[in-house]
């Protein structure tokens, strides 16, 4: 389905609605900007440029309307890793713009086709496993424990623990402004879904998670002056550099190393970022156009170009590597967003907002965050997801199930392949049973007449069950195997078939096969799939 054909009219037509999302994404985005960096062991500025880029650069070059990029967490252990061994976070710049030239080259190969074999039942687990994770790492942000930082993905946390012991240490550190916060913004957010949005328009143009942050920081405000020991402190808030002057706000920009072109390590991490960072972005591409209301297909080739060009730019002045993420994309869906204005306007906002009040984005506390991640949490990850999941029977339901398990207790790419798996051996059986139909007929004579029709097409996985049931034939029957309406059948098969033939005379089993053009008189065979060289 082309963009061109959803009634939603020009760019600037959903204003309305694109702005008051953009105001969320960049909330939601700004904390994991700076986790994110935090955790890849990189200036936390770094982060921040990251999404500028992310939201300005790939929002303008890209085909999706809802998707979002920026610093992802699946790359922190491949960007610490990498800075540690290069010695040097310039040094590691230079990989990252190598890395975006690789996906500008993907991208023009049309590598983007991969995106089309992760099955429905995968993406969905992944899907419903991101809102699993965000309920169970906000949770303990929701009640001011701030141990672990924003956006962490991994179910193995780098401090040692998991995602679930860190809910027993979070019973020992309960921070009570914290958890007033998080309660009032749950409460706020669900009374502005269900309540306040119908009552007045004034409600549906500012968007709840907005009069939460203003809640938020009102309270941090007012309890420094008026109660002192109900406030947070600086570790229960969001972090951004301080810039003192123009010149302090240049300095936090870095660029990359490019004596260091020929160095073989760089080549190796720009691959494996570039990589990586592309499955990533595939993943959140094909799962956002799953969540998309107007159901539009994304050009994932214009995608990787558009990642490419985030990357190199991204790199070229000191950002962290940027891939399209699902948990921003799906906070601009759920906000109401209907074009990629929303995602462009969110990249914008993050470069004024830390030049110029980034004061009072420090006075935002993280519990107002997890509060409104944790509503993104829940309708990602419905009940009547899984029931709807189960009603499509076992195969699409243990993959999904499958896919959740994987995610959610290693990490996104590890629960990703753990599924696909599952989903192939489903895929494999269905092809193995349901090559042909078989009819047997009783003659009062004793004999049988077995009636062998082929399906459309035949590959080599079905030869299995084609030869089993072709050897079970009794002496004395008559085998009639129905090519007619066969388009292609893989040597391997048609090999099968003349083996068969051959040892029926011996059982006196008389053969007759069937083509498209037996009737016609000519002895056409259906095409042979032929084995790779």
């Amino acid at each position: 389905m082309s963009n061109k054909s959803i009634p939603l009219g020009g760019l600037f037509n959903s204003l309305r609605h694109d702005v008051p999302a953009s105001v969320v994404v960049f909330f939601v985005a700004l904390p994991l900007c700076l986790g994110i960096a935090l955790a890849s062991g990189a200036p936390l500025f770094a982060g921040v440029i990251a999404g500028i880029v992310g939201g300005i650069v790939a929002g303008i070059i890209s085909d999706s309307q809802l998707g979002v990029s920026g610093p992802a967490a699946g790359l922190t252990v491949i960007v610490l890793s990498a800075i540690q061994q290069l010695g040097s976070f310039e040094i590691f710049l230079l990989a990252v713009v190598l890395a975006g030239v690789i996906q500008l080259i993907l991208g023009f190969i049309k590598a983007g086709v991969i995106a089309y074999f992760f099955p429905t039942s995968v993406i969905k687990g992944m899907l419903t496993a991101i809102g699993i994770i965000i309920i169970l790492k906000q949770i303990p942000h929701a009640f001011g424990y701030d141990a672990d930082y924003e956006g962490d993905m991994y179910f193995n946390q780098a401090d040692g623990r998991n995602t679930f012991t860190e809910l027993a240490y979070m019973l020992d550190s309960l921070t009570p402004g914290a958890i007033v916060i998080s309660v009032v913004t749950l409460c706020l957010l669900i009374l502005w879904d269900k309540v306040l949005s119908k009552r007045h328009v004034a409600f549906t143009i500012i968007p709840g998670p907005l009069a939460a942050v203003i809640f938020g920081v009102l309270y941090q405000f007012i309890t420094i002056t008026v109660l002192p020991s109900w406030s947070l402190s600086a570790e229960h808030l969001v972090t951004v550099p301080q810039a003192q002057d123009v010149n302090d706000f240049l300095r936090q920009f870095n660029f990359p190393d490019f004596s260091q072109l020929f160095n073989e390590d760089i080549w190796i991490i720009a691959v494996t970022l570039a990589l990586v960072a592309s499955i990533e972005t595939l993943l959140s591409v094909e799962a956002t156009d799953k969540l998309d209301p107007y159901k539009r297909v994304t050009n994932t080739n214009r995608e990787l170009l558009a990642q490419g060009v985030g990357n190199i730019v991204s790199g070229l002045i000191g950002g962290l590597p940027i891939t399209q993420v699902i948990v921003r994309s799906s906070a601009n869906i759920q906000s109401g967003a209907r074009t990629k204005l929303s995602a462009i306007i969110h990249g914008f906002l993050l470069l004024i907002a830390v030049i110029t009040i980034p004061r009072f984005l420090n006075m935002v506390p993280l519990a107002v965050l997890a509060g409104v991640l944790l509503v993104v949490g829940y309708k990602l990850a419905k009940p009547s997801v899984f029931k709807t999941m189960f009603r499509l029977g076992w195969s699409q339901f243990i993959p999904f199930m499958a896919t959740i398990l994987g995610v959610v207790f290693t990490d996104l790419l590890k629960g990703i392949a753990i599924g696909a798996m599952v989903a192939i051996f489903y895929i494999l059986r269905n092809s193995y049973r349901n090559s042909h139909f078989l009819h047997i007929d009783q003659h009062e004579d004793g004999g049988a007449v077995i009636r062998m029709t082929l399906a459309e097409e035949v590959i080599y996985l079905n030869k299995g069950a084609i030869r089993r049931e072709l050897n079970r034939a009794p002496e004395g029957s008559r085998v009639i195997i129905d090519m007619s309406r066969s388009y292609a059948i893989d040597y391997d098969v048609l090999e099968a078939i003349e083996d068969f033939k051959e040892q029926a005379k011996s059982k006196n089993i008389l053969v007759e096969v069937i083509t498209k053009s037996t009737h016609r008189g000519t002895h056409q065979q259906p095409q042979a799939i032929q084995p790779a060289e």
